[in-house]
């Protein structure tokens, strides 16, 4: 095997394993992390609350415990009773609500060690210690007060706060490690005398009892086989149980597959005790040991473990690995949903990523029409590139704008500068298209950039202002009309949204002019709306907008658009803005390429997406015109642009590997939507069309959950109820000039 062979076959091992151990960590996480902590705290916090109120409440007996049961030499017993109080239920509380959580564990860890040096050695007060040190170190991780503050602590006005921030950082650098290593060995013993493969001294010696854990072992079958438990009938099996146990109880001291070594231990001590006596899962000694089990399976084995060793052997290979120039490089173009397909699919694979844009961020075209009509704020629909592909360790971003493809050379131009490239994919989307009149665009801009979708609220929300301060009839009624040209699902989501706006979203805002009293035209050259729905549908939208106070004129073709208005079949409109919906053209991709095209320039690719004639390069999305499921034309969705992007990285994994490159790509449909206004839409799935206020919570649903963060899920979904409820739009702000 030749070096690039070897470290082509290392790279994919290594991107394997640290994907496979990102995905676990983050579903522990996401699914444990949080709900345990909490559940943790409260546990620890109700014991010391409880003990405080009960001696508050009879303080005299109060007294008399730190005069006689346990006296400290050192401290009068009215000043030990009242600090082990008050420590009590200050610390307590704090614990139980994570505000100040290392500080109170610490004081509440500090109390037990006390109570266990000088009055009563109790294998709780151990187990205590330790758990309330996991939390001290630590402190509160996610439903915490601390987790909301603690981000700006460092940069916190409070005395001292820029150093307690920075011992903190000592403190998670260097004792936690330990911590977690002391947690594991401690189980790891407990599970291995229990199970009486280590004798009981080891543990005696530390002053430990090991007889109540011995025997919540035998009372659940582990120890006298097949007394207790149904899932242990034989001594086979129990034999193999032990053996199960013994080797998870292996494996955690030394911190190998922590995480899922602490999951396996906790199914199996729960499955063995719920058949029997249900009371043993409230003994002390099981509830600590779960305690235990969930912060390693949340937290992992820590830096001192043979996890933490693989981890960095892994971080160290990928960061070598991935500067490895020996590696295939792959070029993509356009951080879209087809590029970010095409990256994520290679996130395994062989190879070097650059994914080259002319912006930052990536997207989410459907809602600009959002932006558009001041329902969302441009943050809501734009996520910046770097933060989605940030753990992607074999992909790097290149901010610039494509000039032109040296297919011969097989360089990428940049301007003045140029990238090589092994495989070239072009997902660069679509523009808008004049059909010859680009001169319209001053006039009549479309909606497919950030930019777009700010200029059209500025002229939106713009013309209802000077309406206002008009002092001509003609002039305002100039300014209230909205023409909008092209009814497909832009233009129908456009037409909707405005009409809306005018008539619920300004109402009682204005003293010179009604806003319902705004005309919203929406012109079609087809004999029907959303063509490219069913006639049902098309016609249930026609329904909608009327409902809406849309003027819909079908069968109408644009003649001229200036700056007075549009003229529409020989009519002229007095429209101060028009917004135009009405088609697309590709990206000059084709000209980079000196390749065939079709009529609005789109590139005919081959069977697997790859351009005829050309090595190694790969096209996709609104970029190509290629045949669906059903004989017709891909059409330009997000889904149809994902798919494609997880096709290419598949072929061109495949070759990476020399593997059989994947059957012709398919596109599979996944239903069309639209939506019309409040409580309106449509929805297209082929077996089932839908319209009305059950398509329009399915359309927010399903965009809700495309967008590509879970801030932006939120944002959006808060603004839409906050403006179902209201009728208010969240960002009715004009920017840019307004004469």
């Amino acid at each position: 095997m030749n070096s690039i062979s070897r470290s082509t076959a290392l790279t994919g091992l290594v991107a394997r394993l640290a994907t496979f151990s990102e995905r676990f960590r983050r579903a522990v996480n996401a699914t444990f992390s949080a709900p345990l902590e909490l559940l943790i705290r409260l546990y620890l916090a109700q014991t010391f609350l409880l003990s405080g109120f009960l001696k508050l409440t009879d303080w005299n007996t109060a007294l008399l415990l730190a005069t006689y049961e346990y006296p400290l030499s050192w401290m009068r017993p009215e000043y030990a009773a009242l600090l082990g109080v008050s420590v009590e239920l200050l610390a307590g509380l704090l614990l139980a609500i994570g505000l100040a959580t290392r500080p109170a564990a610490l004081a509440l860890a500090a109390l037990t060690l006390v109570v266990q040096l000088e009055y009563r050695a109790l294998n709780q007060h151990w187990y205590t210690i330790i758990l309330l040190l996991s939390l001290a170190l630590p402190g509160a991780r996610g439903l915490s007060v601390d987790r909301l503050l603690g981000k700006g602590m460092s940069d916190s006005a409070l005395p001292g706060g820029l150093l307690l921030h920075r011992a903190f950082e000592l403190l998670d650098y260097y004792a936690i490690p330990l911590v977690q290593l002391l947690q594991r060995l401690l189980v790891a013993l407990l599970l291995l005398t229990a199970l009486k493969l280590l004798p009981t001294a080891l543990l005696s010696m530390l002053g430990y009892d090991c007889q109540p854990l011995a025997d919540w072992f035998g009372r659940t079958a582990l120890i006298d086989v097949g007394n207790a438990s149904p899932f242990v009938e034989t001594e086979v099996v129990g034999s193999g149980l032990r053996g199960l146990l013994a080797a998870a109880a292996i494996c955690l001291a030394v911190g190998l597959a922590t995480r899922i070594t602490a999951l396996t231990l906790m199914l199996c001590l729960l499955a063995l005790a719920l058949p029997g006596d249900l009371s043993l899962l409230v003994r002390s000694e099981v509830i600590f040991i779960f305690c235990f089990l969930s912060l390693a399976l949340v937290h992992g084995g820590g830096t001192l473990s043979i996890d933490g060793l693989v981890k960095n052997l892994i971080q160290r290979l990928q960061a070598g690995l991935s500067k490895d120039v020996t590696l295939p490089h792959i070029v993509v173009v356009g951080a879209g949903f087809g590029g970010l397909a095409v990256v994520h699919g290679l996130r395994n694979s062989a190879c070097r990523i650059t994914l080259v844009d002319q912006h930052n961020y990536h997207l989410f075209q459907p809602l600009l029409y959002q932006v558009a009509t001041a329902g969302l704020s441009p943050a809501d629909i734009a996520t910046p590139v770097r933060e989605q592909l940030r753990e992607q360790t074999n992909v790097s971003v290149r901010m610039a704008r494509v000039t032109g493809v040296d297919s011969a050379a097989r360089e990428l131009i940049l301007g003045e500068r140029r990238l090589g490239y092994d495989q070239l994919v072009l997902a660069t989307g679509a523009r808008h298209s004049y059909f010859g009149k680009d001169a319209w665009e001053e006039f009549a801009p479309g909606l497919k950039r950030i930019e777009d979708s700010i200029e059209v609220r500025r002229r939106l929300l713009l013309a209802f202002e000077m309406a206002e301060s008009a002092s001509d009839a003609a002039e305002r009624a100039a300014w209230m009309t909205f023409v909008i040209v092209g009814a497909g699902p832009t233009g129908v989501e456009l037409a909707g949204a405005i009409a809306e706006l005018a008539r619920h979203g300004m109402v009682a805002e204005f003293r010179e002019i009604d806003p319902a009293q705004a005309r919203v035209i929406l012109v079609q050259s087809a004999e029907r709306v959303l063509p490219s729905f069913p006639a049902s549908l098309s016609t249930a939208t026609l329904r909608s907008l009327k409902a809406l106070g849309v003027d819909v004129r079908l069968n109408s073709r644009v003649e001229a658009i200036d700056a007075q208005g549009a003229t529409v079949s020989g009519q002229k409109i007095a429209a101060r803005t028009v917004l135009w919906a009405a088609g697309v053209a590709a990206s000059p991709a084709a000209e980079w390429l000196a390749v065939a095209k079709d009529s609005v320039g789109r590139i005919k690719v081959g069977p697997d997406l790859s351009v005829p004639g050309l090595t190694g390069v790969y096209a996709l999305g609104d970029t190509v015109s290629c045949n669906a499921w059903n004989g017709a034309a891909v059409p330009g969705l997000a889904p149809a642009a994902k798919q494609g992007g997880a096709y290419v990285a598949r072929v061109i994994d495949a070759k990476l590997r020399g593997k059989t490159a994947p059957p012709a790509f398919r596109y599979r449909h996944m239903g069309s939507l639209a939506t019309i206004g409040r409580k309106s839409a449509v929805a297209d799935f082929g077996f089932v069309r839908l319209s009305g206020p059950l398509a329009w919570w399915l359309w927010g649903v399903v965009h809700v959950l495309f967008l590509a963060n879970l801030r932006s899920r939120i944002a959006v979904a808060f603004d839409w109820i906050w403006a179902y409820l209201t009728f208010r739009r969240s960002t009715r702000l004009i920017t840019g000039k307004v004469d």
